[in-house]
Protein backbone atom coordinates (compact mmCIF):
# COMPACT_ATOMS: atom_id res chain seq x y z
CA UNK A 1 0.00 0.00 0.00
CA UNK A 2 1.45 3.97 -1.00
CA UNK A 3 1.93 6.49 1.24
CA UNK A 4 -1.06 8.52 -0.02
CA UNK A 5 -3.45 5.45 0.56
CA UNK A 6 -2.04 4.61 4.06
CA UNK A 7 -2.51 7.97 5.21
CA UNK A 8 -6.24 7.81 3.71
CA UNK A 9 -6.72 4.90 5.98
CA UNK A 10 -4.76 5.72 8.89
CA UNK A 11 -5.67 9.58 9.34
CA UNK A 12 -9.17 9.50 6.79
CA UNK A 13 -7.13 11.94 4.31
CA UNK A 14 -4.81 10.88 1.53
CA UNK A 15 -4.06 14.99 2.01
CA UNK A 16 -0.28 14.99 3.72
CA UNK A 17 -0.74 18.25 4.94
CA UNK A 18 -4.27 17.79 6.10
CA UNK A 19 -2.88 14.57 8.19
CA UNK A 20 -0.55 17.29 9.53
CA UNK A 21 -3.60 20.33 10.18
CA UNK A 22 -1.61 22.66 8.21
CA UNK A 23 -2.12 23.73 4.36
CA UNK A 24 -0.39 23.86 1.73
CA UNK A 25 1.27 27.34 2.02
CA UNK A 26 3.24 25.79 5.51
CA UNK A 27 6.82 26.81 5.41
CA UNK A 28 9.35 24.28 6.70
CA UNK A 29 9.36 25.38 10.03
CA UNK A 30 5.43 24.79 10.53
CA UNK A 31 5.68 21.18 8.85
CA UNK A 32 8.07 20.33 11.25
CA UNK A 33 6.26 22.00 14.13
CA UNK A 34 3.26 20.04 12.88
CA UNK A 35 5.02 16.90 12.66
CA UNK A 36 6.47 16.78 16.14
CA UNK A 37 2.75 17.11 17.53
CA UNK A 38 1.30 14.81 14.89
CA UNK A 39 4.02 12.28 16.47
CA UNK A 40 3.11 12.70 20.07
CA UNK A 41 -0.44 12.56 19.50
CA UNK A 42 -0.42 9.01 18.06
CA UNK A 43 2.82 7.25 19.40
CA UNK A 44 2.22 3.98 20.86
CA UNK A 45 3.08 5.02 24.46
CA UNK A 46 0.47 7.01 24.75
CA UNK A 47 -2.17 5.37 22.78
CA UNK A 48 -1.48 1.84 23.90
CA UNK A 49 -5.09 0.94 23.62
CA UNK A 50 -4.94 1.91 19.14
CA UNK A 51 -3.56 -1.11 17.43
CA UNK A 52 -2.71 0.62 14.48
CA UNK A 53 -0.47 3.73 16.50
CA UNK A 54 3.05 1.91 15.72
CA UNK A 55 1.97 2.00 11.94
CA UNK A 56 0.64 5.50 12.26
CA UNK A 57 4.02 6.35 14.08
CA UNK A 58 5.52 5.01 11.33
CA UNK A 59 3.91 6.56 8.14
CA UNK A 60 4.32 10.10 9.97
CA UNK A 61 7.30 9.25 9.02
CA UNK A 62 7.92 8.79 5.55
CA UNK A 63 5.22 11.58 5.42
CA UNK A 64 7.37 14.05 6.67
CA UNK A 65 10.05 12.97 4.45
CA UNK A 66 8.38 13.63 1.58
CA UNK A 67 7.14 16.90 2.98
CA UNK A 68 10.70 18.19 3.94
CA UNK A 69 12.11 17.14 0.59
CA UNK A 70 12.34 20.47 -1.67
CA UNK A 71 11.59 17.91 -4.99
CA UNK A 72 9.28 15.72 -3.17
CA UNK A 73 7.43 17.95 -2.27
CA UNK A 74 7.16 19.95 -5.28
CA UNK A 75 5.96 16.78 -7.58
CA UNK A 76 3.66 16.29 -5.03
CA UNK A 77 2.30 20.04 -4.89
CA UNK A 78 1.95 19.91 -8.53
CA UNK A 79 0.87 16.75 -9.48
CA UNK A 80 -0.39 15.41 -6.34
CA UNK A 81 1.66 11.87 -6.10
CA UNK A 82 4.28 10.95 -4.17
CA UNK A 83 7.22 8.66 -6.22
CA UNK A 84 7.04 5.30 -3.77
CA UNK A 85 10.64 4.37 -5.09
CA UNK A 86 12.35 7.17 -4.09
CA UNK A 87 15.14 6.74 -1.99
CA UNK A 88 13.12 8.95 0.51
CA UNK A 89 10.97 6.11 1.47
CA UNK A 90 13.11 4.04 1.22
CA UNK A 91 12.25 0.91 3.12
CA UNK A 92 15.65 0.16 4.34
CA UNK A 93 16.17 3.91 6.19
CA UNK A 94 17.08 3.50 9.65
CA UNK A 95 13.91 5.78 11.33
CA UNK A 96 16.29 5.63 14.68
CA UNK A 97 18.81 7.60 13.18
CA UNK A 98 16.22 9.80 11.34
CA UNK A 99 14.58 11.02 14.72
CA UNK A 100 18.38 11.60 16.44
CA UNK A 101 18.83 13.89 13.79
CA UNK A 102 15.46 15.65 13.74
CA UNK A 103 15.50 16.01 17.61
CA UNK A 104 18.73 15.24 19.13
CA UNK A 105 17.73 17.18 22.43
CA UNK A 106 14.12 16.54 23.04
CA UNK A 107 13.35 14.65 26.43
CA UNK A 108 10.27 13.56 28.56
CA UNK A 109 10.58 16.67 30.52
CA UNK A 110 10.66 18.73 27.72
CA UNK A 111 7.27 17.06 25.87
CA UNK A 112 5.48 17.76 29.59
CA UNK A 113 6.47 20.94 29.38
CA UNK A 114 4.92 21.69 25.59
CA UNK A 115 2.00 20.08 26.88
CA UNK A 116 1.64 22.79 30.04
CA UNK A 117 2.49 25.33 27.50
CA UNK A 118 -0.13 24.03 25.43
CA UNK A 119 -3.05 23.50 26.59
CA UNK A 120 -5.23 26.44 26.92
CA UNK A 121 -3.62 28.45 24.42
CA UNK A 122 -4.53 29.81 20.82
CA UNK A 123 -2.88 27.40 19.42
CA UNK A 124 -4.63 25.01 20.76
CA UNK A 125 -7.82 26.03 20.12
CA UNK A 126 -6.62 26.56 16.00
CA UNK A 127 -6.16 23.29 16.17
CA UNK A 128 -9.16 22.09 17.92
CA UNK A 129 -11.18 24.20 15.08
CA UNK A 130 -9.74 22.11 12.29
CA UNK A 131 -9.94 18.99 13.93
CA UNK A 132 -13.92 20.06 14.40
CA UNK A 133 -13.76 20.83 10.63
CA UNK A 134 -11.38 17.91 9.33
CA UNK A 135 -13.86 15.15 11.29
CA UNK A 136 -17.18 17.58 10.21
CA UNK A 137 -17.73 17.62 14.54
CA UNK A 138 -17.39 13.96 15.14
CA UNK A 139 -16.27 13.97 19.14
CA UNK A 140 -15.22 10.13 18.95
CA UNK A 141 -12.75 11.07 16.35
CA UNK A 142 -12.05 14.56 17.32
CA UNK A 143 -10.96 13.47 20.80
CA UNK A 144 -9.61 10.43 19.39
CA UNK A 145 -7.03 13.10 17.43
CA UNK A 146 -6.68 15.99 19.84
CA UNK A 147 -3.79 16.71 21.50
CA UNK A 148 -2.46 16.56 25.06
CA UNK A 149 -6.92 15.93 26.08
CA UNK A 150 -8.63 13.55 28.11
CA UNK A 151 -12.20 12.47 28.64
CA UNK A 152 -12.02 14.95 31.43
CA UNK A 153 -11.36 18.23 28.70
CA UNK A 154 -14.22 17.03 26.66
CA UNK A 155 -16.43 19.81 28.24
CA UNK A 156 -14.04 22.38 27.51
CA UNK A 157 -13.55 21.26 23.95
CA UNK A 158 -16.91 21.07 23.69
CA UNK A 159 -17.71 24.80 25.00
CA UNK A 160 -14.64 26.00 22.41
CA UNK A 161 -16.39 24.38 19.54
CA UNK A 162 -20.06 25.77 20.85
CA UNK A 163 -18.48 29.40 20.83
CA UNK A 164 -17.09 28.47 17.40
CA UNK A 165 -20.64 27.57 15.91
CA UNK A 166 -22.01 31.19 17.50
CA UNK A 167 -19.56 33.67 16.54
CA UNK A 168 -19.87 31.41 12.39
CA UNK A 169 -16.16 30.83 12.86
CA UNK A 170 -17.08 26.81 12.09
CA UNK A 171 -19.99 25.31 10.30
CA UNK A 172 -22.37 23.34 12.62
CA UNK A 173 -22.25 19.78 11.92
CA UNK A 174 -24.68 17.82 12.67
CA UNK A 175 -22.45 15.26 14.17
CA UNK A 176 -21.92 17.61 17.11
CA UNK A 177 -24.98 19.74 17.41
CA UNK A 178 -27.38 16.62 17.18
CA UNK A 179 -24.94 13.90 18.98
CA UNK A 180 -27.08 11.39 20.83
CA UNK A 181 -26.22 10.20 24.90
CA UNK A 182 -25.70 6.80 23.97
CA UNK A 183 -22.97 7.86 21.62
CA UNK A 184 -21.77 10.18 24.44
CA UNK A 185 -22.29 7.27 26.75
CA UNK A 186 -20.13 4.91 25.36
CA UNK A 187 -17.24 7.68 25.08
CA UNK A 188 -17.27 8.41 28.25
CA UNK A 189 -17.49 4.48 29.22
CA UNK A 190 -14.32 3.53 26.89
CA UNK A 191 -12.63 6.57 28.93
CA UNK A 192 -12.91 5.08 32.09
CA UNK A 193 -11.70 1.46 31.19
CA UNK A 194 -8.50 2.88 29.69
CA UNK A 195 -7.91 4.89 32.78
CA UNK A 196 -8.64 1.80 34.65
CA UNK A 197 -6.43 0.22 32.97
CA UNK A 198 -3.62 2.73 33.17
CA UNK A 199 -4.23 2.73 37.03
CA UNK A 200 -3.94 -0.90 36.74
CA UNK A 201 -0.34 -0.77 35.19
CA UNK A 202 0.47 1.77 37.72
CA UNK A 203 0.21 -0.72 40.51
CA UNK A 204 1.71 -3.46 38.97
CA UNK A 205 4.51 -1.44 38.37
CA UNK A 206 5.03 -0.42 41.94
CA UNK A 207 3.74 2.95 41.78
CA UNK A 208 1.81 5.49 44.54
CA UNK A 209 -0.37 8.57 44.21
CA UNK A 210 2.33 10.74 44.62
CA UNK A 211 4.47 10.12 41.75
CA UNK A 212 4.15 11.44 38.59
CA UNK A 213 2.60 8.42 36.94
CA UNK A 214 3.17 9.10 33.07
CA UNK A 215 6.59 10.30 33.98
CA UNK A 216 7.47 7.47 36.24
CA UNK A 217 5.56 4.75 34.11
CA UNK A 218 8.07 5.95 30.53
CA UNK A 219 10.86 6.06 32.98
CA UNK A 220 10.56 2.88 34.33
CA UNK A 221 10.44 1.16 30.78
CA UNK A 222 13.14 2.92 29.26
CA UNK A 223 15.59 1.90 32.18
CA UNK A 224 15.47 -1.76 31.27
CA UNK A 225 16.41 -0.36 27.62
CA UNK A 226 18.49 2.16 28.10
CA UNK A 227 20.60 3.37 31.56
CA UNK A 228 21.04 7.65 30.92
CA UNK A 229 17.35 7.75 30.21
CA UNK A 230 18.33 11.06 28.06
CA UNK A 231 16.27 11.07 24.85
CA UNK A 232 12.34 9.87 25.03
CA UNK A 233 12.04 10.20 21.12
CA UNK A 234 14.39 8.26 20.74
CA UNK A 235 13.50 5.47 22.64
CA UNK A 236 10.13 5.72 21.36
CA UNK A 237 11.82 4.80 18.16
CA UNK A 238 14.09 2.18 18.84
CA UNK A 239 10.89 0.31 20.25
CA UNK A 240 8.73 1.16 17.34
CA UNK A 241 10.75 1.38 14.16
CA UNK A 242 10.04 -1.06 11.38
CA UNK A 243 11.83 -4.20 11.93
CA UNK A 244 12.84 -4.39 8.36
CA UNK A 245 15.17 -1.74 9.65
CA UNK A 246 16.81 -3.46 11.86
CA UNK A 247 17.03 -7.07 10.36
CA UNK A 248 19.21 -5.07 7.48
CA UNK A 249 21.44 -3.27 10.21
CA UNK A 250 22.05 -6.95 11.49
CA UNK A 251 22.57 -8.29 8.19
CA UNK A 252 25.26 -5.57 7.38
CA UNK A 253 27.20 -6.09 10.78
CA UNK A 254 27.42 -9.80 10.04
CA UNK A 255 29.26 -9.04 6.92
Amino acid sequence: MGLLDCCQELFNTSNLYEVLGINKEATEAEIRRSYYKVSLRVHPDRVPEDPQATEKFQVLGKLYAVLSDKEQRAVYDEQGVVDEESDVLSQDRCWEDYWRLLFPKVTLKDILEFEEKYKGSDEERQDLLSLYVQHEGDMDNIMASALCCSQQDEPRLCSIFRAAIKSGEVEAFPAFTQENDKKKRARRKRADREQQEAEQMQKEMGLNDEEDSLVMMLKKRQQSRESNFNSFLSDLEAKYSQKNAKSQRGKKGKK
